[in-house]
């Protein structure tokens, strides 16, 4: 409970005023089939005057009015504090998954965190509006017409002792039932929007593999899944009506039968039967609410466990243990010392193994390797996107870990491997490098990144829309973009993850000539998987299955090295081919 009532407290009168409003709506129900009663009676037995009839009609229009107030009233109220839960709850979540490292990311898919985010977040403002328009009003009108039917007539209020109970273990049988196929249901939705997701984005892909029947069978399969699922949850939903219809039918039928032998041998006024009729529907239904609110809630709470598990994810990568919270990067420096990291802690072989490196602030270093080697991941330990689990990652002689993260990656620009543009314009994109920079900064950012030329081309230059992922632009371009970006934070250490793949040698060189001039005081750290990227390093660093196999410039590597010398004489080779 401590969990949800974070989000309850701030709208503390709302969810206080829905329920006494539809109170209010409760006792004029409990008061409306009386007064009716008590005209009935009162026609049977002659005593019905004008007065009277005038009096109890202007009671009755005051009941209504008072209905309709409290009606209104706690839908109104329900709907507020429903509504500013979720977003609350939905912020929360949102905050929680900004603040995830690569590794809590690595525990939830795509899918399931925009599932949890909307669709189960949902589920439970849902549930709060009902349980605010119900929690009272039903068990309300459930006791109001229990007492009211038992003042009436003791000896017929027998018959819903009998069948209430009845009625009560059958449902909850069918809700007990149903909980799991909620969650299961739940389930196939994350798979369903996952398949969804990765179609969507990687529609070029898609089409140029002329895969278009493969992924429509994977989205009938999740599709098929998530139906048979629903179906199943939703059988249970199918049985509640018919049972509950058949135990008030049955109840009513009963009730009716007994009442009318009591009213033809004078021991009942027909005024009374049938406001007892009357008050023995408003029970049935009552149970009939308070079934649908229970089964809202098996489905509730499926999606309230499965949003807590996002809300309490542990963080692996927080400032909790940072002794230098103030401290900023200064100068660039990095060392490595017996560096070994492992994605799944319990795997036997290390992705990194004992890694031993200490690179210059301003210089250049290049780092290259078969796929898979570990270039990345190495990289991905100075801005602290995973922790190491041995030995540790020093810039400018502090540990990462005793940086604030955000004074640590303030001072780092990574241009990763996957390039990701934003929607929005490309001036808007260029901006995240600094919200603060200004016109002349970022025209001169994009021109070191040699993409002001074809920025310019486009018809509203800047203003350019890239749309969803920047879609709109080619590969070469949006790696061009997002190097730009990286350059307008101007920082200390730019990492390049292979970002220059998809522009040719010359448009790189021109880059890296940038790099020199307008960064010379930065540490810059390339990956690449051609040579000629990195063969002007000051030092190039050669990995192989997690290991460094070597450091040192081109000639000195091209002289000593095995490994360097079979990716340059394959490159080489397959040049000469290409050429010829």
């Amino acid at each position: 409970m401590k969990t949800w009532y974070k989000y309850i407290k701030p709208y503390l009168k709302y969810f206080i005023t829905g329920p006494v409003c539809m109170i209010i709506e409760v006792i004029g129900e409990m008061l409306m089939p009386f007064m009716l009663s008590v005209v009935i009676n009162a026609g049977e037995d002659g005593t019905l005057t004008v007065t009277k009839s005038i009096l109890i009609a202007l009671g009755m229009i005051g009941i209504a009015v008072m209905m309709m107030v409290g009606g209104v009233g706690g839908a109104y109220f329900g709907a507020k504090a429903s509504v500013n839960f979720a977003a609350d709850l939905r912020a929360d979540v949102y905050r929680k998954v900004q603040e995830f490292s690569f590794k809590n990311i690595d525990k939830f898919s795509t899918g399931s965190l925009v599932t949890r985010l909307t669709n189960d977040v949902t589920q439970l403002q849902n549930f709060v509006n009902m349980l605010l328009r119900m929690a009272l009003r039903s068990p309300g009108m459930m006791i109001g017409g229990i007492i009211m039917a038992v003042m009436l007539k003791p000896g017929l209020s027998v018959v819903l002792a009998i069948t209430v109970p009845l009625m009560m273990m059958a449902i909850f049988g069918l809700i007990f039932m149903g909980f799991k196929r909620f969650s299961r249901m739940q389930t196939k939705i994350d798979k369903l929007n996952s398949t969804v997701q990765e179609s969507v984005t990687n529609v070029r892909v898609v089409k140029s593999f002329v895969r278009e029947d493969h992924e429509n069978d994977k989205f009938r399969d999740a599709n098929g899944e998530l139906k048979r699922s629903g179906m199943s949850a939703m059988k249970v939903m199918i049985f509640m009506g018919p049972v509950s219809t058949i135990f008030m039918n049955v109840t009513t039928l009963i009730v009716l039968w007994l009442g009318s032998r009591a009213v033809g041998n004078g021991t009942m006024n027909v005024g009374d039967l049938s406001a007892f009729l009357t008050y023995v529907s408003q029970i049935l239904m009552s149970i009939m609410m308070i079934t649908m609110l229970l089964m809202t809630s098996a489905r509730a709470l499926a999606s309230a466990r499965r949003i807590k598990e996002v809300l309490n994810e542990e963080i692996d990568i927080t400032d909790a243990e940072s002794t230098e919270k103030d401290r900023t990067v200064e100068k660039g420096r990095i060392e490595f010392r017996n560096v070994s990291f492992r994605y799944y802690k319990n795997s036997e072989e290390a992705v990194l193994q004992n890694i031993n490196l200490e690179i210059e602030a301003g210089s250049t270093v290049g780092i290259i390797g078969s796929t898979g080697c570990g270039k990345t991941t190495l990289v991905s330990m100075i801005p602290r996107l995973y922790d190491v689990d041995e030995g540790e990652v020093l810039v400018d002689g502090i540990n990462v870990r005793d940086y604030s993260l955000f004074n640590l990656r303030e001072g780092v620009s990574m241009v990763l491997q996957k390039n990701v543009l934003f929607s929005g314009t490309i001036r808007e994109n260029l901006l995240w490098g600094d919200e603060n920079a200004t016109d002349e900064q970022v025209f001169a950012a994009a021109e070191s990144a040699q993409a002001d030329k074809f920025v310019t081309s486009f018809t509203n230059g800047y203003e350019s829309d890239l749309g969803q992922g920047g879609s709109n632009v080619s590969g070469g371009q949006k790696q061009r973009l997002c190097i730009a970006r990286a350059l307008l934070k101007n920082p200390k250490i730019l990492i390049l993850d292979d970002s220059t793949s998809a522009v040719d040698t010359a448009t790189e060189a021109s880059i890296r000539r940038a790099f020199k001039e307008d960064i010379p005081d930065a540490t810059k750290i390339i990956i690449a998987q051609r040579i000629s990227s990195v063969v002007d390093a000051d030092r190039i660093v050669v990995m192989d299955d997690g290991k460094i196999t070597g450091v040192g410039t081109h000639d000195e590597l091209l002289a000593n090295n095995t490994e360097y010398q079979e990716i340059y004489y394959s490159q080489m080779e397959k040049e000469a081919k290409n050429n010829g």
